[in-house]
């Protein structure tokens, strides 16, 4: 996770949660710009020298702060089938950026302005999803419903790209209906997924 060269110091993880939870309630509430380092530490009841130890500034604690998010989800289900498996996997997904969406929304402009952020946001949060497509994918040439193991970046890249469009810009709902729709016609065909 991105820290200063200096700061390899782990924190006592219950501390560390609680400057994280900090960082992601004043995201909400006051927006990247208006958070302050005083704020977090004093909302973690942690010093500023202990938030420093750990992370060089804003944008290397934000980031640990939404890439936890990432992490905290089941492992994707194996149900038999490709389809089965993307459904299960892409609702799992809806609900992860479901939980994210309030924080990009307040690091959007924080984004253009801050390229640094918007760097490590990118290598740490939003460029995931990668390996658990692998995982489905191998998984379905093992089955036969794939004669080979297409590559997933660029399904990984239209999925994320129709999940933020949704959040972000319609304001449509992730539901079971949109996920089915997502999967029928545009990630089993983009695979070659045979009928």
């Amino acid at each position: 996770m991105p820290q200063s060269p200096a700061a390899q110091h782990r924190l006592d993880p219950a501390r560390e949660q609680a400057i994280l939870d900090a960082i992601r309630e004043l995201l909400t509430e006051v927006g990247y710009d208006r958070m302050s380092i005083d704020e977090v530490a004093r909302r973690a009841r942690a010093s500023k020298a202990t938030i420093y130890r750990r992370w060089a500034g804003k944008p290397g604690m934000v980031t640990a702060a939404l890439h936890g998010m990432m992490r905290e989800h089941p492992a994707l289900p194996d149900t038999g089938t490709l389809r089965g498996d993307l459904i299960a996997g892409l609702t799992m997904f809806c609900r992860v950026y479901e939980r994210k969406h309030p924080y990009v929304l307040a690091l959007l402009s924080a984004i253009r302005a801050d390229p640094s952020l918007g760097r490590l946001l990118h290598e740490h949060v939003l460029a995931t999803g990668t390996a658990e497509a692998e995982i489905v994918l191998d998984r379905a040439v093992r089955r036969g419903d794939l004669p080979a193991a297409p590559g997933t970046g660029v399904a990984v890249e239209v999925c994320k790209a129709m999940l933020w469009h949704r959040l972000l810009l319609t304001g449509l709902p992730l539901d079971d209906a949109w996920v089915a729709h997502l999967v029928d016609d545009i990630v089993r065909p983009l695979l070659g997924s045979p009928w």
